[in-house]
């Protein structure tokens, strides 16, 4: 079996010492994680592997010896270095090498009986410690069966050491500069990476977020009051989009401002997800509202509502009295074609009535509904959602009065077709049995089914006309919730992690061949494969509130044909009409 030993490149031009790290007997591969220099005491080198090992729960040891030669005085140290293994027994004791003049590389593992492997039979394996501690690791995306076999093992063998490092962060507080007892080379060796600015914002952010926490936690437990659970507020909350939106934003303003620390990479990135969107969701809402108080959009936006409520209330006039002729060269039931028409243009009266009642109140509603930019865009959207539905309220009632009346009809049908061929349905063991009708029945059977098969022409033209009007409205508002949607649930920290530094989502590696000659061990570069943008999306998408299809295009057609009422903005497991 190929012994592999990861190296990290920033000890390659460090001086000769002691190779510390972890062994992974599964995959026969020893993890160096940095090189102790003379002078030392074994003592404190074994007490320092301890506190690592309490700190990240990673057994490391001194795996072997590592020699530089280059000076002259060195080439003496070879005997040394060979007998530190009795001091520190590991087995296979590595015995790394790099000449004086070149890049020329020799490692070889012996065991206490003798060499347990020849030269040719280790492979050497560079890697950048730094992006390897920084970065997560994800598990690869599903191949074949025939394939998956060995994905696994090498995703194993990959996590070892990448799990490695993580563990021995503790490893590297220590640099060049400390005067502790042991002198390590590291990817921080140079100077540990800090920041006065990182530091300050550490200490004061707990403050700031136990404050908030408090202040979130009393917003709250006002919201699940008891008063608020009342018939009236509770269906208007369940109705309203930008309650919605309100109670996600303070989901995500806990979640962000909580003091539990995060545990898991994972939870780190969600958090950071969380608090990227919620500032870029702030400024974008803050930009709107600048835009619409400079120069008074918000008096020109109400001025031109009450001509557009008007224009779509002419139209849908025109519409109604078109319906009340001969639609097309239809030839409909006049009675009934008059009666609905009639009602209809009442209905329309009484909302553009309502609408001029309101005209001079509708700029000051404007004004305080455009503060609401100030929680973000998508309070904002949703309350545009939510305005969009109370200005086409008439229209949603003209397609509910549609729908009743033409379901009442259908079912109606249905029913009495069941009767003309000895059938009826079954309420308790809901299901068609066999049934015997008498003459009367039949008979009056045969009229029902006469005069709503007549009548249902001009039932179903006006229930499509007002059920095509009712999907454009769905339509557009389930645009503006798409948007919502878009900003709630976008990972942009983790989309801006991909872009700016790739190598902080791994999707696994690669690996380059440095030197490949006889006699000399194998030598490859570990290079991290970032993550594809998809998968990205995939793995860090955020929760939303909004509200996504419940039914299949087979289902909204079937629903859409028999007349049931569609409510686009149903959760799943809310009560259906």
């Amino acid at each position: 079996m190929v012994l592999k030993a990861f190296f990290p490149t920033c000890c390659a031009s460090a001086d000769s010492g002691l190779l510390v790290g972890r062994w992974v007997p599964e995959q026969s591969s020893a993890v160096v994680l940095a090189v102790v220099h003379f002078p030392f005491i074994p003592i404190q080198v074994k007490e320092l592997l301890a506190q690592v090992h309490q700190a990240g729960h990673v057994g490391l040891a001194v795996l072997g010896t590592w020699c530089h030669r280059r000076q002259g005085a060195e080439e003496r140290l070879g005997p040394f270095l060979e007998g530190l293994g009795a001091i520190f027994s590991h087995e296979p004791w590595l015995q790394l090498c790099r000449e004086r003049t070149s890049g020329l590389w020799s490692c070889k593992a012996t065991c206490q009986q003798g060499p347990a492997r020849v030269k040719d039979q280790v492979m050497l394996v560079f890697y950048d410690q730094r992006q390897v501690l920084l970065s997560q690791l994800h598990p690869p995306a599903a191949l074949p069966d025939r394939q998956a076999g060995d994905a696994a093992a090498s995703a194993e063998g990959l996590a070892a050491v990448f799990d490695t490092v993580a563990r021995s962060e503790a490893l590297f507080r220590s640099d060049r500069f400390d005067e502790g007892p042991v002198r390590l080379s590291h990817w921080q060796s140079e100077g540990v990476e800090a920041s006065i600015l990182a530091e300050l914002a550490k200490r004061a952010s707990g403050p700031v977020c136990r404050l908030l926490a408090c202040l979130l936690s009393l917003i709250s437990a006002a919201s699940a009051c008891r008063v608020f659970k009342l018939r009236p507020l509770s269906f208007i909350w369940s109705k309203l989009a930008v309650c919605g939106q309100l109670g996600h934003r303070l989901e995500q303003l806990e979640l962000v401002f909580s003091t539990q620390k995060a545990e898991k990479p994972a939870q780190l990135m969600r958090k950071a997800n969380v608090l990227v969107s919620v500032l870029l969701d702030v400024a974008l809402g803050l930009a709107l509202l600048s835009w619409l108080h400079g120069k008074d959009r918000i008096g020109q936006l109400a001025e031109a509502l009450v001509p557009v409520a008007d224009h779509v209330a002419e139209a849908l006039r025109h519409l109604l009295q078109w319906l009340m002729g001969a639609p097309a060269g239809l030839k409909m039931n006049r009675a009934l074609d008059q009666v609905l028409g009639r009602f209809f243009l009442y209905h329309l009266h009484l909302w553009i009535s309502y609408v001029h009642l309101l005209s001079p109140f509708i700029e000051h509603i404007l004004w305080h509904v455009g503060l609401s930019a100030c929680l973000g865009l998508t309070v904002a959207l949703s309350t545009l959602s939510d305005i969009i539905a109370l200005l086409t309220f008439h229209i949603y009632c003209f397609y509910v009065y549609g729908a009743r009346l033409y379901c009442l009809k259908i079912c109606g049908l249905s029913s009495l077709w069941r009767l003309f061929r000895g059938k009826k349905w079954n309420v308790l063991r809901q299901r068609v049995d066999s049934c015997s009708y008498d003459l009367d029945q039949l008979f009056i059977g045969t009229l029902l089914f006469t005069v709503l098969l007549f009548l249902l022409p001009t039932t179903a033209l006006y229930y499509l006309v007002f059920t095509l009007l009712r999907l454009l409205v769905v339509a557009m508002q389930g645009l503006i919730h798409l948007l919502v949607d878009l900003v709630n649930s976008l990972p942009l920290y983790s989309l801006g992690l991909r872009l700016c530094r790739p190598y902080r989502l791994a999707a696994g590696v690669k690996f380059r061949v440095l030197e490949h000659e006889a006699g000399r061990p194998l030598r490859l570069l570990m290079q991290i494969n970032p993550l594809p943008y998809g998968r990205v999306v995939h793995a860090y998408r955020l929760p939303s509130c909004g509200c996504h299809p419940t039914h299949s295009w087979g289902s909204l057609c079937r629903k859409l044909f028999f007349g049931e009422l569609i409510y686009p903005w149903r959760q799943r497991g809310d009560k259906q009409d």
